[in-house]
């Protein structure tokens, strides 16, 4: 990919659609100084230095402001009234020290129009995705230099975005970003670095972190999510992030309320080339700073959908053969392969995988193309597909060194998808390598799970083979429940999460139905189950009642509903594929018993038969707690009272009777 290719297609995605619309207006910056500051400026149209204008969403929810004060460039964003950002400084420094939106700024020109579609995704949250937004953007230049540069505005009723656009010029090369985020006196940010736990802290007060191979300081990566008092939740994230380096937010000295936009000059995990500077073929856009923005914090999980508006469209002729499922790990010999697929049949699986070790040394083994001795694969192969199953293959970072050929074979065997591991995430130029691991993939027709510190930036959207991704702390690390009662407000807001589910495990801090729930709360599209376990321990079904709750629950969805939640509390999510809802109910260490009326169900709906998986007895230690499964007709006016132990939870399907 030549740099650029994509951005450029993003640059011309809304204009093109606002124009097909006939909403485009265009203007000189007299105009917008007449009309938004009561300034006349210059009508010369050579360009005036203090002007302001705002993107309001339809229905009026949310808006967001752009103000050249004194030639100096900030945003701001509210919703219904209520300040979410203050204004907040806006701008680029490019690698020769000139400083795109600082003083000196002229507003030369601006567009504006209004755009409301749907689209279908290939799999999500919900099967249709409603796209509406009010979109600016200013034409400026830097009257130092003359660059010509631009800032592109959005408002959704589910939030707001802004990007950069750097003009033709021929190359462009970007030393820093300068976007700023001035919260409200008094916020609180889930702050999470890495594959660490979420710390609830002020802006101003995130912890330093990093090593003489990393980057260092007060830094936390994104989705970063704030609750502003008692008024909006809103979550930070990325999206349509190509060609550029993942951004960070940094604490700002002096500022206690202000995160200032770092980008990565470092990977993740400290290996690899650092790059400073980040070269970029003009025109391009920038990833859009997307600012996910809920009323409630439920609202916020069922917002989630803003990162995919502002990713690329579908970029993929066929994806008949992208299949989302639920994956078993097998351990790793013949006969664990085949057992696995007889229990991914039995228990309404579609994939096994066989992870770390399969063709031999974790870390130390550079070829891929040959399993280990233990493992006849083209036979675990045969035995899948001859029921129905696909096999899944990790594949570690340092066994990419020639992808294309790697996963043509991989298809010649019959391979489904490919598990990266130990992805370096982080610079420009790891950006464009896990960009073309996954089209490569793509022309294989291979799924890509991206593995360990990668983050999201809805190139789901644009190619849905790119399944999931990890980029948290893990299931398997078995964290606390309110760590597991955070993250659908904060990482799973930004895209899908890999997520292993640990059920009937030992060392989970939570009951058996907490783990159960997650099937439900999590958007996991490649949801794997029964970690840690071999079909073995389920030989006797009725030790363990939560099976049929994970033989029939799908991963992918028609409609998404967040009932209720709190973050770091408590959340309750409904979900139906068909005519058949999921609900699943967490809380964190202490017990909760929520309310929730079914009026989601419709009026017309009728009589839906509830399976309640709910805890028992709390029992001494949370996974000792038992699941009790019972029965009971419901119709839409019914409020189920969802009784949790503590670190519990509870599942509920509702079929119509």
């Amino acid at each position: 990919m030549s740099r650029g290719t994509v951005p450029r297609r993003a640059v011309l995605r809304g204009a093109a659609a606002l124009a097909a619309a006939g909403a485009v207006s265009l203007g000189t910056a007299a105009t917008v100084a007449r009309a938004d500051s009561g300034d006349g400026g210059g009508g010369d149209g050579s360009g005036v230095a203090d002007a302001s204008i705002n993107a309001v969403s339809p229905g009026g929810v949310t808006s967001i402001g752009l103000a050249l004060t004194a030639g100096a460039l900030s945003w701001s964003a509210r919703r219904k009234g209520t300040t979410v950002v203050g204004p907040s400084q806006l701008g680029l420094r490019l690698a020769d020290g000139t400083v795109l939106g600082a003083a000196g700024t002229v507003l030369t020109g601006f567009e504006h129009g209004r755009f409301e579609d749907t689209w279908q995704p290939v799999y999500g949250r919900n099967g249709t995705v409603s796209d509406r937004y009010h979109e600016m953007r200013w034409n400026l230049r830097d009257t130092a230099t003359g660059t010509a540069f631009g800032v592109q505005i959005r408002a959704y009723p589910t939030g707001v975005a802004l990007c950069y656009l750097l003009l033709d010029q021929g190359v462009a090369t970007v030393a820093d970003e300068l976007t700023t985020f001035a919260f409200p006196a008094g916020t609180t940010v889930y702050s999470a670095r890495d594959e660490d736990a979420f710390l609830p802290v002020a802006p101003g007060s995130i912890p330093s972190t990093g090593s003489a191979t990393t980057d260092t300081g007060p830094l936390t990566d994104l989705p970063l999510t704030a609750t502003l008092g008692s008024g909006p939740i809103a979550c930070v994230c990325e999206a349509s992030r190509i060609d550029y380096p993942r951004m960070m937010l940094s604490s700002v000295p002096g500022q206690p309320d202000t995160l200032a936009t770092y980008l990565m000059r470092h990977t993740a995990r400290g290996s690899g080339p650092v790059q400073t500077t980040s070269p970029l073929d003009t025109p391009f856009a920038t990833p859009w700073r997307a600012l996910v923005i809920g009323a409630t914090h439920a609202e916020l999980v069922d917002n989630a959908e803003l990162v995919l508006n502002l990713a690329p469209a579908l970029a993929l002729a066929d994806t008949s053969w992208i299949k989302p499922g639920k994956a078993f790990r097998c351990n790793l010999t013949t006969a664990a392969g085949t057992d696995g697929v007889d229990f991914a049949v039995a228990r309404g699986l579609q994939y096994i995988e066989f992870d770390a070790g399969w063709y031999g040394p974790e870390g130390s083994t550079l070829d891929a193309t040959a399993p280990i001795a233990a493992i006849d694969l083209p036979a675990v192969i045969s035995y899948a597909a001859a029921r129905g199953i696909g096999v899944l293959l990790y594949v570690n970072r340092i066994a990419l060194t020639d992808p294309d050929n790697l996963f043509a074979l991989y298809r010649s065997w019959g391979v489904a998808g490919i598990k990266l591991g130990f992805i370096n995430d982080g610079t420009q130029a790891m950006t464009n390598q896990i960009v073309s691991w996954v089209r490569t993939a793509a022309a294989h027709q291979l799924l890509v799970d991206a593995h360990d510190d990668v983050r999201p930036f809805g190139f789901e959207r644009t190619y849905p083979n790119w399944i999931t991704l990890e980029g948290v702390r893990g299931n398997e690390h078995f964290p606390t429940a309110t760590h597991n009662v955070t993250l659908p407000f904060t990482r799973n807001v930004g895209g899908p999460m890999d997520y292993t589910i640990c059920y009937g495990q030992s060392r989970d801090l939570t009951t058996n139905a907490h783990q159960m729930a997650m099937a439900a709360v999590y958007y996991q599209p490649l949801n794997f189950l029964y970690w840690y376990d071999a079909p073995s321990k389920y030989a006797t079904p009725a030790k363990w009642p939560g099976l049929p709750w994970f033989d029939a629950i799908p991963t992918t969805w028609d409609e998404s509903r967040t009932l209720t939640g709190a973050i770091g509390e408590y959340i309750a999510v409904a979900r139906r594929s068909g005519s058949t809802w999921y609900i699943g109910a967490m809380t964190n260490e202490n017990a909760h018993t929520l309310a929730l009326p079914l009026s989601f169900l419709g009026r017309d709906a009728g009589t839906h038969t509830a399976t309640i998986y709910a805890d028992g007895a709390p029992g001494a230690q949370p996974y000792t707690t038992p699941v009790v499964v019972s029965t009971r007709q419901v119709t839409s006016a019914t409020v189920l009272d969802v009784a949790m132990a503590p670190s519990g939870g509870q599942a509920v399907v509702l079929t119509p009777a």
